[in-house]
């Protein structure tokens, strides 16, 4: 039995690791920087409203009933959810719509509409993708990402050709469809939560299929719900929270940290988990002699983007907003090359709306909306008030003329956040928002290391590590670092 182990960080990496490792560990301590737990999933609650300051799709349900479920847990033991019907609307130009329903059936006809014979190419891709996904999801994504001799067992190298890692995610998606509405569906992932369509590895087709096939949902209460039932069940397994404890840095014995030091004082330690922004605790917090990268190994890493980000009260509904909104109605080629080449404010962005108010009546006063704003962005990108507003001035006229009625006239509470809110918050590399881009040589064990080269006893989870961005990652992140303590404690 281990005696102590301290995690950095409260959010979805940092409570999965928790959790898992609460067989193993007498004392497990979560140290977090910020008043409020939960990391990126935080919520302001204000006048009414309750806004989710960072995750808001619910992808990938199986993930997070293998996490509870390994406690002999539900998801439904802490939190309700609802399946969303359409799961997402994209808008076009000349304000075209494309709503994409919950029904398999309906979906088929829906590709059929805009392309014939699509809809016989889209069963073929979404088989594809499930089987990129199953094999994901049983070989790929619970490995450690330690030895490149991982990827050489019978069953991944059986499937590695299949997997489709040698060709790109734009290539894959334009081989089965022409119509540009379908490819902007199908590529839209990739692009908000990864990197280019062209460099991402056609493995993330695997994305389409949680989107399509197993759905949108919804935690009633928004992701601040989620936050709570893993803080609930890691509670329930004896584990211990701080908040407002700012690890400053490390104390030493040999190869091995033996404690943390906060803004609060010393915590000892026989095991570390840092589950906060991996690159600021390997550059700012970590001696020389123990940093496990170069400060350029890590300005060579593609990040994904970062966000600029508005929540809003509105004192009316907004009747042609769905839960989730894409807004496609400008080019979205250019807003690519912005992000990930040219690294520079984009002049015609693409965004995406979210309005909860539509399916849940917590989240806002009756016949008010709920109202959160991304726009994806590169991450280091100069931020300050005045580009927000000018950016904010953007977004808002095209969603009235979308919506065909008047929003900013009708705004009880507004906030922003951004780049630097990323940095001085999380301590986020470059103010990113989701991580490490998922091209192919940031991928698998090609990612940062869970474990530090020079210390026995540091071990790294997160967005910026395996298997990588997002919140199912992240959780599955969590797992991995877990086991891969308990099993080399053993020995």
């Amino acid at each position: 039995m281990i005696n102590t182990c301290n995690v950095i960080g409260s959010g979805f990496s940092g409570l999965s690791v928790a959790a898992h490792l609460s067989s193993s560990v007498k004392n497990i301590n979560v140290f977090e920087k910020n008043n409020h737990f939960g990391g990126r999933a935080r919520q302001i609650v204000k006048d009414g409203f309750v806004f989710d300051m960072g995750p808001s799709w619910y992808w990938m349900p199986d993930v997070f009933e293998r996490f509870f479920n390994k406690f002999g847990k539900q998801p439904s033991d802490y939190y309700d959810l609802v399946k969303l019907d359409p799961g997402f609307q994209i808008i076009f130009e000349h304000n075209h719509s494309m709503k994409i329903p919950q029904k398999w059936s309906e979906i088929l006809n829906l590709f059929e509409k805009y392309e014939k014979g699509s809809s016989k190419n889209l069963v073929k891709f979404m088989q594809d993708a499930m089987y990129k996904y199953n094999v994901g999801m049983t070989s790929l994504v619970y490995q450690s990402g330690m030895s490149i001799f991982e990827l050489f067992r019978i069953d991944i190298l059986k499937n590695i050709f299949k997997m489709n890692l040698f060709s790109s995610y734009r290539q894959h998606v334009y081989r089965y469809f022409k119509n540009p509405y379908l490819r902007s569906l199908l590529e839209f992932p990739v692009l908000f939560l990864g990197a280019s369509p062209s460099e991402t590895p056609a493995l993330y087709s695997l994305m389409g299929y949680s989107a399509l096939k197993q759905g949108t949902y919804y935690p009633i209460g928004g992701f601040g719900k989620v936050i709570d039932g893993m803080m609930s069940l890691c509670k329930e397994l004896g584990v211990s929270f701080y908040n407002n404890h700012e690890i400053i840095k490390c104390n030493f014995d040999s190869n091995n940290v033996s404690s943390l030091v906060s803004n609060k004082g010393e915590h000892k330690c026989d095991y570390t988990v840092c589950s906060s922004d991996y690159q600021h605790f390997d550059q700012k917090i970590l001696p020389s002699r123990f940093k496990h990268y170069s400060s350029k190994y890590w300005d060579k890493r593609l990040m994904s983007p970062s966000s600029l980000l508005f929540y809003i009260g509105v004192n009316k509904k907004i009747d042609k907003l769905e839960h989730h909104n894409l807004f496609f109605d400008e080019d979205i080629e250019q807003h690519t090359i912005d992000i990930y080449t040219d690294i520079k404010w984009p002049e015609k962005p693409l965004f995406y709306v979210c309005c909860p108010s539509k399916t849940d009546k917590s989240v806002a006063p009756p016949s008010y909306e709920n109202i959160f704003i991304l726009m994806p962005i590169a991450a280091g990108i100069n931020d300050n008030k005045s580009i927000r507003e000018k950016y904010f001035e953007i977004i808002i006229k095209r969603i009235e003329k979308y919506a065909q009625t008047t929003i900013k006239d009708n705004i009880l509470f507004k906030d922003s956040y951004c780049v630097n809110d990323f940095k001085s918050d999380y301590n986020a590399f470059k103010g990113n928002a989701y991580g490490m881009a998922n091209t192919l040589f940031q991928t698998a064990n090609f990612k940062p290391k869970i474990k530090n080269k020079h210390l026995n006893n540091l071990f790294y989870t997160g967005q910026l590590t395996v298997p990588g961005p997002g919140v199912p990652p992240s959780i599955i992140s969590g797992d991995v670092v877990a086991n891969y303590i308990i099993e080399n404690h053993k020995k």
